[in-house]
């Protein structure tokens, strides 16, 4: 398996540019198999999760091509197979994203349960209710999922649910999209990601309203067209490298981003000693600000609040803040596993149940330390920048699976950081070694 080596110490400065969202692409990829035209999508992250899903739409039948390294050009016209096998599924949570759009447009799915980072329990019991309340007979069957509609197919319906869930919203909003009649969907997901989804569904003709709000209305269509869509950047990679120049005290411009989607992100940071001007529309400037970092309590919640997926990048930053810092997760109940790698490292950090305590400012010391998940390798690689001596990070399988050529970007501004390729090549992460989304 990879590792990452880093030499800390070095303060980053220069100019880095954001890849798209691949938690906008993956689903925006399964809204393909909606449509026997052409979905022809821009800016889609080179990451493992994308290769991933590409593999998927090709075993089900669909023809995936790559004019340009960023842009694929998905053809489901022919598909053989409307089930999502579970030695893809196992490696990636997303793929479940498949059942809505395969029940929508043939009347029946398979898909193994999902696997993916293994930061909490993340059921798709409230995927299953909506499809259910949508005229679909849904049962198990030796680990998959089936689904089938009835023989008119699937039929509008009014779905509450009781716990916020992007994926949830998303298989939902695309089954619905060719269903008869109208479907809403209360309490719904208000991510970037799901309004960018909703906005290439319209582009294929689709009807839905409210995407971005807690409330979702989709008007079934007879059938989809073809479209092209580029995908929103990453949130959470301009949120990451905002943590990179304060936490190195560096300076870095931050270009091809969303300022508006990462407004929660941004207040908080700037809250705790960190600079960042709005340059422009896509362009933030970030620095560590002059009176240094001071802690800041910090609470996840669902979109619009901060983010779960920039929890483990605060708490490494944190580690670098005058003060104790009360850190709460609410989204996912086992996302602290980073913590215990950072202690090795020198942080003090205390946890219990939902709350870490991180106290600081304290000195980091290089260590080899293992990544357990997508956003905790991210946390550890930005203590590593900063820390003394060097630090070995193994198991970076799971950071590749969102962060495009980290590695190369950090590299590009400063950072003294390799990749050091094993002779055995990395797997795919699957949820038992997970033991890193959205």
């Amino acid at each position: 398996m990879d590792k990452f080596r880093i030499r800390g110490g070095k303060p980053l400065k220069g100019r880095v540019t954001i890849s798209g969202a691949k938690n906008s692409a993956l689903p925006c990829m399964a809204a393909a198999i909606l449509t026997s035209e052409d979905i022809t999508l821009h800016n889609l992250p080179y990451v493992r999760d994308i290769i991933t899903m590409r593999r998927l739409l090709e075993d089900i039948g669909a023809h995936v091509l790559t004019p340009e390294l960023r842009t694929h050009k998905i053809s489901a016209a022919h598909i053989e197979l409307q089930a999502a096998p579970y030695d893809l599924v196992k490696t990636m949570r997303a793929s479940v994203l498949a059942l809505g759009p395969l029940i929508a447009r043939f009347g029946k799915a398979r898909v193994s349960l999902p696997g993916g980072c293994a930061i909490g329990a993340r059921p798709i019991d409230l995927h299953l209710a909506g499809l259910t309340k949508m005229g679909a007979e849904v049962f198990l069957e030796a680990g998959d999922v089936i689904a089938r509609a009835p023989e008119d197919g699937l039929k509008g319906a009014e779905i509450s649910f009781e716990k916020i869930s992007v994926t949830g919203t998303e298989n939902l909003m695309m089954a619905a999209t060719l269903a008869h009649g109208r479907t809403v969907i209360n309490n719904a997901a208000r991510e970037p990601e799901v309004k960018d989804l909703a906005e290439l569904l319209n582009k294929m003709g689709a009807r839905v309203r409210g995407a971005g709000t807690p409330t979702i209305q989709i008007e079934g269509v007879e059938g989809l067209s073809g479209a092209q869509h580029t995908i929103i950047p990453d949130r959470i990679e301009t949120g990451t490298f905002i943590v990179a120049a304060a936490i190195t005290n560096g300076e870095l411009e931050i270009k091809d981003c969303n300022p508006e989607h990462c407004n929660r992100i941004i207040g908080k940071l700037r809250e705790v000693g960190v600079e960042i001007e709005e340059v422009n529309q896509s362009t933030l400037h970030a620095r560590r600000g002059p009176r240094g970092l001071h802690a800041g309590d910090l609470r996840t919640e669902p979109y619009p609040a901060f983010p779960t997926d920039m929890q483990a990048q605060y708490m490494a930053l944190m580690t670098q803040a005058t003060g104790h810092s009360v850190i709460t997760e609410t989204v996912f109940e086992n996302r602290y596993m980073h913590a215990s790698e950072l202690q090795r490292m020198g942080a003090r950090i205390q946890v219990s149940h939902d709350k870490a305590i991180v106290d600081g400012p304290g000195k980091l010391i290089g260590a080899r330390v293992q990544a357990s998940d997508l956003r905790a390798s991210a946390s550890l690689v930005l203590a590593g920048l900063v820390a003394d001596g060097e630090t070995t990070i193994e198991r970076v399988y799971h950071i590749d699976r969102g962060y495009e050529k980290i590695e190369t970007k950090l590299k590009a501004v400063g950072a003294d950081i390799e990749r050091i390729r094993e002779s055995v090549t990395a797997p795919l992460s699957s949820a038992r070694d997970d033991a890193a989304t959205a």
